[in-house]
């Protein structure tokens, strides 16, 4: 670091992303990607907006928000769309979290939580999940305090279910309470049909997984028009242009063919379900994930030695150093060719090890 960076940010730890090695091709299951590619539509969609890219993008991104709207039968008023789902989480924390509205969210969450509380000078506590990484919702109910709830949670993939985030939101009227939907689609229930009920819920979610969308970075939040104001008028104080013309026009075609969405998250699931089947076989255990991975450990090797041994082997999938969660492994749920590569390393491994 330089000298003139300012004394704030002394403390801050970045977040960190999951490695992308470029010495060899791997099966890649560390980072969450889909395995299928954006329906064709969209690739045509995007094609046909780059010939426009000398000019500026709509700063509404007005056809890609009525679009969204459509889908999820609320006003476009209450609809805002980011440079990814990371945006729309910084914002809710430059807008809604302050001394007087601390963030608070689990232990062990999406790493960015306490990163943008750290960078946005919001101060936070962090709620340790349960012994079985399930999350108690009594601990949230009226902390008043601004709530972050990854649902599923990352990395452990374990859903709340919908009742308990209405207790959340009832018990905590004067805060805000975020629910990142970054997996909802993959077995999980969304909150979104409760923003008219509650004036106090953002809801999160991304094109980044389901949508096969993780490199055209778009997100979006959906909730009370008055909190999407809120958001806006953050959007607009710092880069009103931040949905390209590309992608903007790809994510109106990916919403035209959600059946093609639906048909990729069912393939998901079958080989997240047969992936689970395969390892507990092998004796790991295995949380019961409603996202696109799954989070599993095994008593006859480490997290840790096995994530080196696979990545020797041109598998990757990804490994934290948490005390908590040092002898797990998230590991992404890709095609069943890719299950199949991971699986076949594992047996290798296990044989090697004895």
């Amino acid at each position: 670091m330089s000298r003139f960076r300012s004394e704030k940010f002394d403390g801050l730890e970045p977040y960190t992303p999951g490695e992308q090695p470029q010495d060899m091709v791997y099966t890649k299951l560390n980072t969450n990607e889909n395995p299928f590619p954006p329906c064709p539509a969209a690739v045509t969609a995007a094609s046909q907006a780059a010939k426009s890219l000398m000019l500026y993008p709509d700063p509404d991104s007005t056809a890609l928000v009525k679009k969204l709207s459509e889908v999820y039968g609320v006003r476009p008023s209450q609809v805002i769309v980011n440079n990814g789902s990371d945006e729309t989480l910084y914002f809710a924390f430059l807008a809604f979290c302050d001394e007087a509205h601390p963030a608070v969210f689990a232990d062990l969450t999406y790493g960015f939580y306490p990163v943008f509380a750290s960078i946005t000078g919001a101060p936070y506590t962090e709620i340790p999940l349960e012994e079985d990484f399930t999350l108690d919702v009594s601990k949230y109910c009226g902390v008043n305090k601004t709530v972050f709830l990854a649902n599923p949670n990352a990395p452990t993939g374990i859903p709340v279910p919908l009742g308990g985030i209405e207790e959340i939101l009832k018990t905590n009227p004067n805060n805000v309470v975020v629910v990142d939907e970054a997996y909802v689609d993959f077995g999980a229930e969304s909150a979104v049909k409760l923003v008219d009920r509650y004036e106090n819920l953002l809801v999160v979610q991304t094109f980044s997984k389901s949508r096969s969308f993780a490199g055209g970075r778009l997100g979006f939040g959906i909730g009370s028009e008055a909190l999407i104001a809120d958001l806006n008028a953050i959007q607009y104080s710092t880069n009103p242009y931040n949905i390209n013309r590309m992608t903007a026009a790809a994510g109106v075609a990916i919403l035209e063919n959600e059946e093609y969405t639906r048909h990729n998250c069912r393939a998901i699931m079958e080989n997240r379900a047969y992936t689970v089947e395969a390892l507990q076989e092998l004796g790991f255990t295995c949380t019961p994930s409603k996202a696109n991975f799954i989070f599993v450990k095994s008593d006859a090797i480490g997290g840790k030695e096995l994530y080196l041994e696979l990545k020797k082997r041109g598998v990757l999938i990804r490994h934290f150093e948490k005390p908590r969660i040092k002898d797990y492994n998230r590991i992404t749920i890709g095609s069943r060719e890719q299950m199949h590569t991971l699986l076949t390393a594992v047996k290798e491994i296990l044989e090697e090890i004895g």
